[in-house]
């Protein structure tokens, strides 16, 4: 595996790349890092070549000034392309990876081959939302990050999970210690102010999955099927036994609907 890391709008950006072949971006989800994809992408990486990204503010990634907004985020998944001499690709993201996705496709939609929407929701925070992750953000400045991570574990992963597999709960929480408190902060800022995709889904006319767990209480079926409904000939996959995180719980069945997806969208 190979990192790089480049300078994007004050920021430090960490990315890996994993075998050879047509290129792919996977964006892992809040509050992890590119570890998340691993067990997926060592299995792509036989085919493709994988790129991994540590968005702003998570992994090895800087924060940079200011809260981390779609708009950067975007940019620089734009930079990570351009230094990897990657023009057009297909793009998956999980949770805020999918918030990134959809500000990307709004600003360089020639750029996008694919796109593969995990875990995620096209909606704005309402005012109730906007205001919890302002507090999540003000709470963690003033407490520390770690009682934030262990309230998001209950969130993010399936009672099965929490219950059965001990060792992916432990390997998220070791992901999510690598943010500081300002970097939990300022992504929380940024996600609150991140604009309403409802209006963008009709316009997305590439190959799109959409993929959810069947015990995701964060974003779940309601949401993939709203998506579903306004993309045109997307397609829907339900992970059975995985929460908001359907990618780390069940890398398996994760790598076959992704493969099959990427198989057929080449």
């Amino acid at each position: 595996m190979i990192r790089r890391q480049i300078k994007s709008d004050g920021a430090e950006i960490s990315y890996r790349v994993l075998g050879e072949g047509p290129p792919v971006v996977l964006l892992h989800p809040f509050p992890v890092n590119h570890e998340f994809w691993l067990p997926v992408a060592e299995t792509l990486s036989t085919r493709y070549r994988v790129i991994l990204p540590d968005m702003r503010g998570h992994g090895d990634s800087g924060i940079g000034d200011g809260p981390a907004t779609m708009e950067k985020h975007a940019a620089d998944l734009a930079r990570v392309m351009d230094d990897a001499e990657i023009g057009r690709a297909p793009l998956v993201g999980v949770s805020i990876g999918g918030y990134a996705l959809f500000e990307f496709w709004r600003r360089h939609r020639g750029r996008v081959a694919a796109l593969g929407l995990c875990n995620t929701k096209a909606p704005a925070d309402d005012a109730e939302g906007r205001a919890g992750r302002l507090q999540a953000a003000n709470d963690v400045i003033e407490s520390g990050t770690e009682p934030f991570f262990d309230s998001m574990i209950p969130r993010v992963f399936s009672r099965s999970t929490r219950e059965l597999r001990p060792d992916l709960v432990e390997g998220a929480l070791r992901m999510m210690r690598t943010m500081s408190t300002e970097d939990v902060a300022q992504v929380q800022r940024g996600m609150a102010t991140r604009p309403d995709s409802v209006d963008t889904l009709k316009t997305i006319n590439v190959p799109t999955l959409l993929v959810t767990g069947a015990d995701d209480t964060a974003t779940g079926v309601n949401e993939a099927e709203l998506m579903r409904q306004h993309i045109p000939n997307s397609q829907l996959r339900v992970i059975q036994k995985a929460g908001h995180y359907s990618p780390w719980e069940q890398p398996e069945e994760a790598t076959r609907i992704l493969r099959q997806f990427l198989d057929g969208s080449a």
